[in-house]
């Protein structure tokens, strides 16, 4: 029968669009206005930062600005009597001059502070973290009343729906990458979650690791994948002719597999073990790479109470696969 070539590697789930939320200014978190799991829409507040400080610090250059308004409106006073007179030609050209610069001095310095209290207050915006988008709020590392700086993560925001399973291939192996390979997504208990298709390969070697990243998209429709969620993945690169052996016909001793052989020695029928290597199980069979050939009998029941040359009889049974060893009953 046809055996498909499949590895199993680890895979992470990841959001396709996921954002890890860090502040933006340093200070001490006052509020937390959610809770992990939340669903939250774009620019929804999640945590407030003690915004004392930058309040005051708005306050005192609103207060400067306005101070220097004041001293604006003075220098043009000042600059309209200096014009007056001087055209009445009661004061010099330089002192007219001197007031146009008093004016001008002033009237830079106004710009100046209202951009800076214009800075200020988009950076008072920032002690309110929100979200950059529709989303569903992560774990929440951070505490009441922890001080917090630019670095620190307060938590993410996963758009729901559609994932990517990250798929860290060793490199040795990266030669057969090729996009479109199919992928079987497997829970712990080797049950089929879903299947998908190799999508995006990594040009690069991870040095550390000595992998290659392939990533395969995940529709996750009815949600029940969730991101950070560890799975096997199951990469099939083709497929072949071989021999295959029941399960429940193989035994495994010291980590080696064996199965018995009806053998026919001149003298009558006995069962032999042979030492196999299989690959992995297909449905209720293992594939063979070794230790059988095309006309044995492999004996399929009774095997708890065989010995290497006891005597048997057989009893052939039907419904083979295709290209399986031929299955006997024993008794003995």
């Amino acid at each position: 029968m046809k055996i498909p070539d499949a590895t199993e590697y680890l895979s992470i789930l990841k959001s396709r669009h996921s954002a890890s939320i860090n502040p933006q200014v340093e200070g001490q978190i006052t509020k937390i206005l959610v809770k992990s799991g939340d669903r939250v829409k774009a620019g929804e507040v999640l945590l407030q930062i003690d915004p004392l400080k930058q309040e005051a610090t708005v306050n005192s250059q609103e207060a400067s600005r306005a101070a220097q308004e004041a001293n604006l409106r003075y220098a043009k006073t000042q600059l309209d009597r200096e014009k007056k007179l001087f055209e009445a030609g009661v004061v010099s050209k330089q002192e007219f001059d001197n007031a146009q610069t008093t004016y001008d001095s002033a009237a830079a310095q106004l710009n100046s502070l209202a951009e800076q209290v214009k800075t200020q207050r988009v950076e008072l915006h920032y002690y309110g973290v929100a979200a950059p988008f529709d989303g569903i709020v992560g774990d929440i590392p951070v505490r009441t009343g922890d001080r917090v700086q630019v670095t620190t993560l307060l938590t993410t925001v996963d758009e729901p729906g559609t994932l990517e399973a990250y798929i860290y291939v060793p490199a040795d192996r990266a030669k057969d990458l090729k996009p479109g390979l199919p992928v079987r997504l497997l829970d712990v208990a080797g049950n089929s979650l879903t299947d998908t298709r190799i999508g995006f390969i990594s040009p690069q070697v991870d040095t550390d690791t000595q992998t290659v990243l392939a990533k395969a998209t995940i529709e996750n429709a009815n949600g029940k994948l969730r991101v950070a969620q560890q799975v096997r993945a199951q990469i099939t690169w083709g497929s072949r002719e071989g021999p295959v052996i029941p399960v429940l016909s193989v035994s495994r001793i010291n980590g080696q597999f064996f199965a018995f052989v009806a053998s026919n020695e001149g003298k009558g029928t006995v069962a032999r073990q042979r030492l196999l290597k299989v690959g992995e199980p297909i449905g209720n069979y293992f594939a063979v790479l070794d230790g059988l050939k095309a006309g044995d009998h492999v004996i399929v029941s009774g095997t708890q109470f065989l010995q290497d040359g006891m005597p048997v009889t057989e009893m052939i049974q039907s419904a083979n696969p295709a290209n399986a060893p031929a299955k006997t009953e024993a008794s003995k």
